[in-house]
């Protein structure tokens, strides 16, 4: 007589069947050492033992559990008797989820807190079960034995959940290359509804803020593209100034500045945006960056001109300007393999004046966006502008 599995058994995939026919020989030739473990009729441990005697026509040896925790016996001679990867132990975790609520109704938390909590006892990521649980949900049985058996990872079943089951199937079957050629076509597909889902939002959100903005703007921006006329010290006041922004334009105390985005509504924390902001070396840290931040701006990375020729520097002669930038809310990135290199090499040209690169880049990535460029000398088609030289006055 065999016995069902029990559903805390089937968290884990029966071995391959060369394993099993090698156990099953083992069994044939020195016996069944460890008995197979039932609880209310069901094999709780030793599926594996049980086939396997099966094939060697030896009659079965049980016993009943006597335990107190069925889950935590399961996971201990499982996870310590096999060699598992994430993906497998993310479909564990699932299953773990799914029993736990099913025996567990009133007690057994909200949901997020039992992906949690199964997440933590097979040592994976809770993303790792959340896709696991999805393949449970929409993947083909083909799909869900594949993952289970180690063959297709997780993520990438997750991926391919999105197709038929009959079209699961097909590209399971065709193997490897053909299983991650499609995972990546829908995940581009994704990247881009996902995209084009919050450059809609964004946008909505921006035409939404024309209602509250400043008189001096008119409307809330999703880019936001400036240049500030930052004042910095220098060594010497009396030959210090001979070279300094002040010879060319009004400069501003990095305190107007905050204080000038704050009255223009930049700083609005109800608005997501992308802020690109020009900053000296020397300022990085007490201007850049505390602009950024006292607007409400998370500062997630910058990109750097090269101007090719040496300049001035009080710990090394600058060649080189940064441009921050800092995002706000839920924003968009820019778009899977078209991110821009980091470093632009073009010379200076006239006192303080940046490369259209740097604006050209921001179109190229952002089309749809509204943009707004601050401190602007000439304005752009397409932009918005604020500044000293804007339209040739003050804005």
């Amino acid at each position: 007589m065999t016995y069902p599995a029990h559903p805390l058994a089937d968290i884990f995939p029966m071995i391959a069947e060369a394993d099993l026919k090698v156990l099953a020989a083992d069994i044939a030739a020195n016996g069944q050492v460890e008995p197979i473990l039932l609880l209310e009729g069901q094999v709780l441990d030793g599926r594996n033992r049980q086939a396997a005697c099966g094939l060697a026509g030896v009659e079965p040896i049980y016993s009943d559990f006597s335990g107190v925790d069925p889950l935590s016996f399961v996971l201990s001679k499982n996870l310590h008797r096999r060699h598992l990867n994430e993906s497998q132990r993310a479909m564990a975790a699932a299953l773990i989820v799914d029993w736990e609520r099913g025996v567990n109704q009133t007690t057994a938390g909200s949901a997020n807190l039992q992906t949690r909590r199964a997440a933590e006892k097979l040592s994976v990521s809770e993303r790792s079960v959340f896709s696991a649980k999805r393949i449970r949900e929409h993947g083909a049985p083909e799909l869900i034995e594949a993952i289970r058996a180690g063959a297709v990872k997780v993520h990438t079943g997750a991926a391919l959940s999105e197709l038929q089951h009959t079209e699961q199937a097909r590209v399971v079957r065709e193997g490897k290359k053909a299983v991650m050629a499609m995972a990546k076509e829908i995940r581009a597909e994704q990247q881009e509804v996902k995209r084009a889902v919050r450059t809609a939002r964004m946008i909505h959100i921006a035409e939404r803020g024309k209602a509250t903005a400043p008189a001096e703007l008119g409307q809330r921006y999703s880019i936001y593209y400036a240049d500030p006329p930052w004042k910095y010290d220098v060594w010497s006041e009396e030959s210090g100034r001979d070279r300094s922004a002040e010879n060319h334009y009004p400069t501003m105390e990095t305190d107007a500045i905050v204080a000038l985005f704050h009255q223009l509504g930049i700083a609005d924390p109800e608005f997501p945006g992308i802020m690109f902001l020009w900053c000296t070396n020397a300022g990085l840290r007490s201007q850049g960056i505390r602009v950024l931040e006292e607007c409400g701006f998370e500062y997630v990375h910058h990109w750097v001109w090269d101007k090719v020729h040496q300049g001035n520097g009080h710990w090394g002669f600058d060649r080189h300007e940064l441009l921050l930038i800092g995002r706000r809310g839920d924003v968009v990135p820019p778009p899977r393999g078209m991110q821009p290199q980091t470093v632009h090499r073009e010379p200076k040209g006239r006192h303080s004046a940046k490369p259209a690169f740097f604006a050209e880049t921001i179109e190229r990535l952002w089309p749809d966006l509204p943009k707004l460029e601050l401190f602007c000398r000439s304005p752009r088609p397409g932009w918005d502008a604020w500044g000293y030289e804007a339209a040739g006055t003050e804005q």
